[in-house]
């Protein structure tokens, strides 16, 4: 911890300030609307319930930049709430002009996540274990917002308005790293998204149908012999993903040191578990280009290519690529028509527009 914010944690007051506007600590719950197409909600974590006070503090802190090194990137500017939370680049660029390492992934969704008793981790590689863990990495990466957290805790300390949100929030009058993670992980919990076009009509919403070419699309992504998609992307209650670690023939590889990102390999350190990286919701798809952890393909329909006939049948490939052997499970240009097609029915733009995602700065 520097200096400074040593300094500053010791001049905070012991007690909230005594006048007419006293400060309160407020731990409301927050209430997540249940969505048409989604699961019912898991419990929250015992040490981090989902709060008012904590959400809102949470939204302002993810569009917050004063958290980077800079004060020019927030959280947001890598997950916008137009892309589905993700960017609409191959790699974010980060406060000194620097690649991120890989394709900025979509957020919502992710409380569902520890429905899974296999779940192993966040980002594509599973390298923090929680909700809370997640939230600060960024933060600390060189590549992406770079800066220190003593640093993060040092400037919000410095912000009457933020000492006061940390104390409606957790009753704590300091502002700690801990309470930084804790408080994005609460918004982050709060972003749900299961009110699309299929989510209607597969709910027999009055008036809402899918096009012929949809159905067909949606009975090749669950035929075993057709996009074969529903091993990996099932509608496992409305979320199309099962948060399992996958090798879906992108690379070929003779050892394990070939892959050019090991993925899961790299955390866990099994070899069995390089070129695995997390299966990814189909949700909102169509808005979450480009594609893959390294963002390699630009379009949904070379996304499809390569599962129709691109991918590389190595001893790490997963069994679930049953036709790899043949380099995929070659669909037709109509078929692959169709899948697109029901793809997009999987969109859901109020994402963009619900307000409470978006920016709490703009007024």
């Amino acid at each position: 911890m520097s200096l400074f914010s040593i300094v500053l944690i010791q001049c905070k007051p012991d007690i909230p300030p005594a006048s007419d506007d006293k400060w309160v600590y407020d731990p409301s719950p927050y209430s997540i609307p249940r969505l048409t197409g989604l699961p019912a909600l898991p419990n929250d974590p015992a040490d981090n319930p989902t709060t008012i006070k904590g959400v809102e503090l949470g939204r302002k802190l993810f569009y917050d930049p004063l958290l980077s090194g800079d004060g020019t990137l927030s959280c947001a500017g890598c997950h916008s709430s137009h892309y589905a939370f993700s960017d609409s680049v191959k790699f974010s660029i980060g406060i000194d002009g620097l690649d991120g390492k890989r394709n900025a992934m979509p957020i919502y969704n992710l409380t569902y996540s520890q429905l899974n008793p296999e779940f192993e981790g966040f980002f594509w590689d599973g390298r923090a274990a929680t909700l809370e863990d997640q939230a600060l990495l960024p933060i600390q990466d060189p590549l992406e917002m770079h800066e220190i957290l003593p640093n993060v805790v040092a400037k919000l300390s410095a912000d009457t308005l933020y000492q006061r949100a940390f104390f409606e929030a957790f009753n704590s009058m300091e502002i700690t790293a801990e309470l930084v993670g804790k408080a994005i992980a609460q918004f982050d919990r709060t972003i749900v998204s299961g009110n699309t076009k299929f989510d209607q009509a597969f709910n027999a919403e009055p008036g809402v149908f899918l096009t012929e070419q949809e159905l067909l699309g949606w009975e090749l992504f669950n035929d075993n012999f057709g996009g074969d998609c529903f091993h990996c992307h099932g509608i496992n209650g409305g979320l199309f993903t099962d948060f399992i670690f996958r090798n879906n023939g992108l690379d070929d590889a003779v050892f394990y040191t070939d892959f050019p990102d090991a993925g899961l390999g790299m955390i866990t350190g099994d070899t069995s578990d390089y070129g695995k990286f997390k299966t990814p919701s189909l949700r909102n798809i169509a808005l979450t280009a480009p594609y893959m952890h390294d963002g390699r393909f630009a379009t949904l329909e070379e996304v499809l290519d390569h599962y129709s006939t691109g991918v590389q049948d190595s001893p790490f490939t997963d069994q679930f690529m049953q036709f790899s052997s043949e380099g995929g499970v070659s669909l037709t240009e109509d078929e692959k028509a169709a899948l697109i097609a029901f793809l997009h029915t999987l969109t859901d733009t109020s994402l963009a527009t619900n307000p409470a995602y978006q920016d709490p700065f703009i007024k």
